[in-house]
């Protein structure tokens, strides 16, 4: 090493000046929106001192526990639940599996259909369960109806995005094969696409299927059915034991639903 090259003095930074300045400005931001959120939400600290107090005031007014109340209503908004949360499911597969193609780049190479595609799974991811459910109850009034439509036009971006996703991830070997022999597109899409996307299909579904029992179980709040519908109704009536056995089904069933999600994956992937 020269004599020049030792008298150097060497200086080591993780970070370039800019990059040091972008962090700040980054740390800065989220410090000035968490402060203007507080300033917006108005945060009355009074509420919190007695939460405790109000908290276990609740839960005594919840015992004893009204389990008679189950066979009454509790059972069948329960099953009425589960159906919103299947039809849901289903309905949803006619629209998010044409979309998912129209989405594939390995399917459909039209710029026009990818942006259709992709504007119809955004809204539909964009906009709440909630929210689905009130647009359809005032279109086709409470019932059953508006939650099924709720939870389909929810899961359709959903399942379309992940779908096209899998489905561009396949591997084109066996599809370019296929189109080599002059197969035609039903047969490609049988024995070349479908054997690879299968398990990602299946998955998705089921998964989506769990999400959609949690969310089904609250959309009676806004009336579209289900156990939703008979826990607003108790709570209006401050009728808590009911209120508690409403809880516990919702808990038990979403536990449920997990389970056996997670088994029917196990046999199918």
């Amino acid at each position: 090493m020269s004599e020049v090259d030792s008298n150097i003095d060497r200086h080591w930074q993780r970070f370039t000046l800019k990059q040091k300045l972008s962090r700040y400005a980054v740390y800065l931001s989220f410090m000035i929106a968490l402060i203007l959120s507080l300033r917006t939400v108005q945060v009355i600290p009074e509420f919190f001192y007695d939460a405790p107090e109000q908290i276990a005031d609740l839960f005594s007014r919840m015992w004893p526990i009204s389990f008679e109340f189950y066979q009454i209503s509790v059972h069948d908004a329960m099953i009425e639940t589960l159906n919103i949360a299947t039809l849901g499911t289903l309905v949803t597969l006619v629209f998010a599996v044409p979309l998912a193609f129209m989405n594939a780049s390995n399917i459909v190479d039209s710029p026009w259909s990818h942006w259709v595609a992709k504007f119809f799974l955004v809204s539909s991811r964009s906009i709440n369960s909630l929210v689905w459910a009130l647009l359809f109850v005032a279109i086709f009034g409470p019932g059953v109806i508006a939650g099924v439509l709720a939870i389909a036009f929810r899961s359709v971006g959903f399942i379309g995005k992940l779908l096209a996703e899998a489905i561009e991830e396949i591997n084109m070997g066996s599809v370019e094969a296929l189109r080599a022999t002059g197969a035609p597109w039903g047969a490609v899409l049988l024995k070349g696409y479908w054997p690879q996307v299968k398990p990602a299909f299946f998955s998705i579904v089921l998964f989506r299927w769990d999400i959609n029992v949690r969310e089904s179980a609250v959309l009676g709040l806004v009336g579209a059915g289900g156990i939703g519908i008979v826990l607003n109704n108790s709570m209006n009536l401050f009728e808590w034991q009911q209120v508690a056995m409403s809880l516990i089904a919702i808990f038990v069933i979403v536990i449920l639903a997990e389970v056996l999600v997670v088994n029917i994956r196990k046999h199918l992937i």
